[in-house]
């Protein structure tokens, strides 16, 4: 594959990503559709547990195809980004193979602080004046190498991602709770 093809499916998983993300955040917010998907969900919050497994080691994936093949130099909040996602791969990942929903507890903190880094990030990509001066050396955060169908960068790609990932944390929680 070359390298527009990887970048839009790339940014098409986050895309999508993000939406799912956001469905399940706006579902977990209204009392009558929670119960109802934590009703749905009974019995299956390891699959969960691993779907957002899958979610961080894509993201972080395609992180490293970015930096380690393509060869874009990641900016501070990027590596922020990828101190947040990568050990999500690996927590979420032996949550999984050991078949331990409760994986969710030490997930979900990294997930949510690389949530509010990437949308920080994507904020001042969009509005460089609202920039605090977290990057002050080397790349600019303010910078995008992509804008893939017109505004997906690779910080808009991790909060895709961040926000999947959430997601499925918060319905593990809810179910765990509800049981």
């Amino acid at each position: 594959m070359n390298f527009v093809a990887v970048t839009q499916s790339l940014a098409s998983l986050a895309l999508l990503s993000g939406a799912l993300g956001l469905v399940l955040l706006a579902a977990l917010a209204v009392p009558s559709l929670r119960r109802a998907l934590v009703v749905r969900v009974e019995g299956s919050e390891s699959l969960l547990v691993g779907m957002a497994a899958l979610t961080a080691f894509a993201a972080s994936a395609g992180s490293l195809y970015y930096s380690e093949v393509v060869g874009f130099i990641p900016c501070l909040l990027c590596w922020y980004q990828r101190i947040a996602m990568y050990p999500l791969v690996l927590v979420l990942g032996v949550g999984l193979v050991r078949r331990d929903p409760a994986a969710w507890s030490y997930g979900l903190p990294l997930s949510v602080i690389g949530l509010l880094i990437a949308l920080y990030h994507v904020m001042i990509q969009f509005r460089p004046t609202l920039d605090v001066g977290a990057c002050g050396t080397g790349v600019p955060c303010t910078a995008r190498y992509l804008a893939v169908f017109g505004f997906v960068s690779i910080p808009v790609m991790a909060a895709g991602g961040f926000l999947l990932i959430t997601g499925l944390l918060l319905l593990v929680r809810s179910s765990l709770r509800a049981s």
